[in-house]
């Protein structure tokens, strides 16, 4: 990694040293100013199609029509969530106290306790971004530690990695594990605000679902039938979806994990990291840029509603470095297939018996000989 000042206008050779993170971030200033009026206009926004979409599930009569606006509030949700995560970035609004209460807010419909995002997001996700043994969020293990896993636990890390299950890992290893009400072993350290965010966003799952029942009663229709298709169907959409952007932005042939702090920090894993999915349709918009990761990872400062900007400056800068992946489903399962264990010793991605199914080192694919 290169100490040197660089250009703001001139793309960097793909066999130059990478810039120092401080200069890469220089050019990304224009585009980290935060305004109170995107944020509001988006919490107001998501807020009104979250409420609509839930009313939906209570006044409608086809069970389609009301599994469908159940898995649009969830969509809704994690648009929500997008938003304070954000907030927690301080990314938001100019204001640091502002931040703290939309975020909250935010937060409310996904069950996310604000603080114990902050602590493992923006602390150890994002400081130490797949470096193994510190970060958490979708680690690969290796051969070794896979079979010594119980029988039970094998299987459950086959189903996290089968590409059909990524919701089912963020609801049992992210958010029950680690967010909702975690015991002593998975968060050691006991600070008030835990308890009161848990509190908070436990109150309101409470009031959403006596809502829900109330309404049940009132219209006379079934209550289970209600809890489950506007609050169960939208909060497991919610995880399903926040599942699969979180393996879509570090899990790909081309992304390195290290076990190495010394490697981990000359691989500028900023930069090294992360995947640019991108979407037909603006489904990347509806997801408020969320997949513009490389640039939210380089300055957590600028706002989602500056990061395709962003994105498109570090592309043009730094060409040939950034992973940019065209989403498609067979790429998908193609990478479930591939990105099962990794073998950090020779930097590779395995199979679930240990053999190569692709080389990541120095973010460049090439596929294990046959022979």
């Amino acid at each position: 990694m290169s100490d040197t000042p660089v250009s703001d206008t001139q793309p960097i050779a793909p066999d130059a040293p990478m810039p120092h993170r401080k200069f890469i971030r220089q050019w990304l200033i224009p585009l980290a100013e935060r305004t109170h009026w995107h944020a509001f206009a988006l919490l107001v926004l998501d807020y009104a199609l979250f409420a609509v979409l839930i009313a939906g599930t209570i006044v409608l009569d086809a069970w389609w029509a009301q599994l469908l606006c159940g898995m649009g509030a969830g969509f809704v949700i994690g648009r929500l969530f997008i938003i304070g995560h954000d907030a927690c970035h301080q990314s938001l609004t100019p204001n640091r106290k502002l931040n703290h209460i939309l975020g909250r807010l935010a937060f409310l419909p996904s069950i996310t306790p604000y603080s114990l995002w902050e602590v493992g997001h923006n602390v150890v996700h994002h400081g130490y971004t797949n470096l193994k043994g510190v970060d958490f969020v979708w680690a690969p293990l290796s051969q070794e530690e896979f079979q010594a896993l119980p029988a039970r636990a094998r299987l459950l890390h086959r189903i996290y990695r089968s590409g059909w299950a990524p919701g089912l890992y963020y609801l049992i290893e992210m958010w029950w594990n680690r967010m909702f009400w975690p015991n002593k072993t998975q968060m050691p350290t006991r600070r008030p605000v835990f308890f009161k965010d848990n509190a908070l966003v436990s109150a309101f799952g409470v009031l959403w679902i006596a809502a829900l029942v109330f309404a049940a009663i009132a219209m006379d229709k079934s209550i289970v039938n209600l809890v489950f298709m506007g609050f169960v169907v939208p909060f497991l959409f919610w995880n399903s979806m926040i599942g699969f952007v979180v393996y879509g932005h570090h899990t790909h042939v081309k992304v390195t994990w290290h076990d190495d702090k010394r490697a981990w920090s000359a691989a500028a894993p900023f930069v090294s990291t992360t995947v640019h999915l991108t979407f037909p349709f603006k489904i990347g918009a509806m997801m408020h840029h969320i997949m513009e990761h490389t640039a939210h990872h380089v300055d957590m400062s600028v706002p989602l509603y500056r990061l395709k900007q962003a994105q498109s400056k570090l592309e043009n800068m730094l060409p040939e470095r950034i992973v940019i992946q065209q989403f498609s489903w067979r790429w998908y399962f193609e990478t479930a297939r591939k990105c099962k264990l990794y073998d950090y010793s020779r930097h590779a991605w395995t199979d679930f018996r240990g053999h190569i199914t692709a080389f990541s080192a120095s973010g460049t694919l090439t596929e294990p000989s046959k022979a």
